[in-house]
C-alpha cells in the first residue's frame, strides 16, 4: 500500500534529480518581486516638495517626483507579479481565500496607477508655468494623492497580507511564526489607518508608520525567506490532488 507521504516524497526526488523543482522556481520568483517592491521608499523624501501648497509655483524640481512615480510603477507591476506567481501554490490550499489574495493584490496595483496620475499631472501643471493661479489645483492633486496612498499602499497591504498569512498559516509553507507576524501585522495597520481616518493621527505621522511596521517586516522577511529557503517540501495539498496522485502511482504499479 502506497501512502501520500510515499507519493509526495517520490515527487520531490524526482525534481531534484532534474534541477530546480517548480516550486522552488515559484519561491524564487515570488521572493524577487517582494523584494522589488522595496524600491519606493526613496519616494518618502522624493515627494516631500509636492505637499508644499506653493509648488506648483515654487522652484522645485520636477525631476524627483517623476522618479518618484517610476519606482511607483515597479511596485504596481510588482504587485500583480506576486499574485500571479503564488496564485497557482495557493489555491492548493484555499481556493476562494487565493483568489481574494489576487483580487485585492491587483486592486491595490490599480490605487497606485491612479496616485501616479496625479503626480503626473501636478508635474505638467508645474512644467506649464501656471504661477499662483494653479496652487490651490496643486494642492488638491497632492491631497487627492495623499488619500488614495492611504487606500491603496496602506489598507489595501492590511487586506493583502491578512489574506496570505492565513493562507501560509493553513498550508505551513513557511514557518507559522512568519504567517503571524503579516496576520497581527495587518491588523495593527488598519488600527492605524483607522486613527488617521478619524485625525488621531496625522497621516505622516512617525508614530503611524509604527502600525505599518509589521506588515513591512512580514513582506520584507517573506522576500528573504522565499529567495533563500522556499517553500516547505511537504506544504498541505488539496484531497483532489492527493487522490489523483494515488491512483496515477497505483496504475503505474
Amino acid at each position: 500500500m502506497i501512502s501520500n507521504n510515499d507519493i509526495m516524497n517520490s515527487q520531490i526526488n524526482s525534481s531534484a534529480a532534474t534541477g530546480m523543482s517548480p516550486m522552488r522556481k515559484t519561491a524564487l520568483f515570488a521572493g524577487i518581486i517582494y523584494l522589488i517592491t522595496f524600491v519606493s521608499i526613496p519616494t518618502l523624501s522624493l515627494y516631500a516638495p509636492v505637499r508644499a501648497i506653493d509648488y506648483i509655483s515654487g522652484f522645485a524640481p520636477t525631476t524627483p517626483v517623476i522618479i518618484g512615480c517610476i519606482l511607483e510603477i515597479i511596485v504596481a507591476l510588482g504587485c500583480i507579479g506576486t499574485a500571479v506567481v503564488l496564485y497557482p501554490v495557493l489555491k492548493k490550499q484555499h481556493e476562494a481565500s487565493a483568489l481574494g489574495f489576487v483580487a485585492s493584490r491587483t486592486l491595490e496595483a490599480a490605487t497606485i496607477f491612479v496616485g501616479v496620475a496625479f503626480l503626473l499631472t501636478l508635474t505638467t501643471l508645474k512644467k506649464a508655468n501656471l504661477g499662483h493661479d494653479a496652487d490651490v489645483t496643486g494642492y488638491a492633486l497632492a491631497t487627492l494623492y495623499e488619500r488614495i496612498f492611504l487606500i491603496g499602499q496602506s489598507f489595501m497591504p492590511a487586506v493583502n497580507d491578512l489574506l496570505l498569512g492565513f493562507l501560509l498559516y493553513q498550508s505551513r509553507l513557511v514557518p507559522r511564526f512568519l504567517s503571524l507576524i503579516g496576520i497581527f501585522g495587518s491588523f495593527a495597520l488598519i488600527a492605524g489607518d483607522v486613527a488617521v481616518l478619524f485625525d488621531v493621527l496625522e497621516q505622516r505621522a512617525p508614530l503611524t508608520a509604527l502600525f505599518a511596521l509589521g506588515v513591512a517586516v512580514f513582506e520584507f522577511t517573506l522576500g528573504v525567506w522565499l529567495v533563500v529557503k522556499g517553500f516547505r517540501q511537504m506544504p498541505v495539498i488539496d484531497q483532489g490532488e492527493q487522490n489523483e496522485a494515488i491512483v496515477q502511482a497505483k496504475s503505474i504499479l
